[in-house]
């Protein structure tokens, strides 16, 4: 999975409801491979290739909880982060 697959908003995890900045995006791979009936070992092993998925997984990296990238995006919509500095705002 790339970057460009993953939206350009803020995030913000559902669950501890503390992490805005670290997470992981879980992907799911497929690896094909062949045993040998008798012994059981692995005689044929081609490389990982990664499963295509129509919304990525992410995982908060403060509790652990995974779910689809539109429940971080949401979350973060409920609940924004107002870039306020000392000096500016309400007077």
């Amino acid at each position: 999975m790339t970057d460009s697959q993953m939206q350009d908003k803020p995030y913000f995890c559902p669950n501890c409801r503390s992490n805005r900045v670290k997470f992981n995006v879980v992907t799911t791979y497929s690896q094909s491979f062949m045993k040998d009936a008798i012994s059981g070992s692995v005689t044929v092993q081609e490389e990982p290739t990664p499963i295509a998925e129509a919304e990525p997984n992410i995982q908060c990296r403060v509790c652990g909880f995974t779910g689809n990238e539109l429940r971080f995006v949401k979350q973060a919509e409920r609940e924004p982060r107002h870039n306020t500095y000392p000096g500016q705002g309400m007077q």
